[in-house]
């Protein structure tokens, strides 16, 4: 059986096939472990491995992991939340994670600016853009993306990074790089505008590519891969939870 740490080991190699062949430093893409519907041990042979940065979709169950890998001695992790994020579930985000991928609006944003424990270092933030208009709605449009992040950029105790996409299934790599290499785009064209107004923003961050898309996202400029199931291997959901899940990190 494959281990978790042997997952690692292929994907980072993948990683670095990629980026030697698309001219990318590997020191400028960062790998994140989606971590949602595995437990704290799967999250701790990974730490083990030598991963740090982890993903998750769901409020309760990351918190909890947080939690525990802390309890574990595992303090040197970050945690980035991943998922859709409803009001009322901003403040233990804001407390217990490091980073947000997924602000498509002004009142998430506000919530968890406002809850995001003053001795805590400021919450890193993206901007999720709806790319493709496809199934899955989450996502600023495109083209109010600049306006948001004007907003998300002003409020206090956030840090606004970049931009993420979740885009439907590309039926091949070109097809895949077209949609990657508009939310690169759109980051430059977007950076440039922003630093008009505010000359110390940085948009350094494209959160961008999965398990079977991230040579694409990588060739089209990815600083942030999402992966999950290419190093915990395939998730089990629960009877009628698939439909509940589609499009999300794999």
């Amino acid at each position: 059986m494959t281990t978790i740490d042997e997952r690692l080991q292929q994907v980072r190699a993948r990683i670095a096939r990629a980026c030697v062949q698309h001219g990318r430093d590997p020191a400028g893409v960062r790998l994140l472990a989606v971590s949602k519907t595995w437990g704290p041990e799967a999250v701790w042979q990974a730490w083990q491995a030598g991963q740090r940065d982890f993903g998750e979709n769901y409020v309760q169950e990351g918190v909890e992991k947080v939690r525990s890998l802390r309890a574990l001695g595992a303090s040197d992790l970050v945690w980035h939340f991943i998922g859709p994020l409803q009001c009322n579930k901003t403040r233990p985000v804001a407390e217990h994670f490091d980073w947000v991928h997924s602000i498509d609006r002004l009142k998430i944003a506000q919530r968890l600016s406002e809850q995001r424990p003053a001795g805590h270092k400021p919450l890193q933030v993206c901007i999720q853009v709806n790319l493709d208009g496809g199934a899955n709605k989450a996502g600023v449009p495109a083209a109010e993306a600049l306006a948001l992040a004007q907003q998300v950029a002003a409020l206090p105790r956030l840090q606004l990074r970049g931009l993420m996409c979740i885009p439907e299934p590309a039926p091949d790599f070109a097809a895949a790089c077209r949609v990657f290499g508009q939310l690169a785009a759109l980051r430059v064209q977007m950076q440039g505008q922003l630093q008009g107004q505010m000359p110390e923003q940085r948009l350094d961050t494209l959160s961008m590519g999965m398990s079977d898309d991230l040579e694409a996202a990588l060739a089209s400029g990815s600083t942030l891969l999402r992966v999950g199931s290419a190093i915990f291997g395939p998730r089990a959901y629960a009877a009628g939870a698939a439909a509940s899940v589609s499009g999300k990190e794999k």
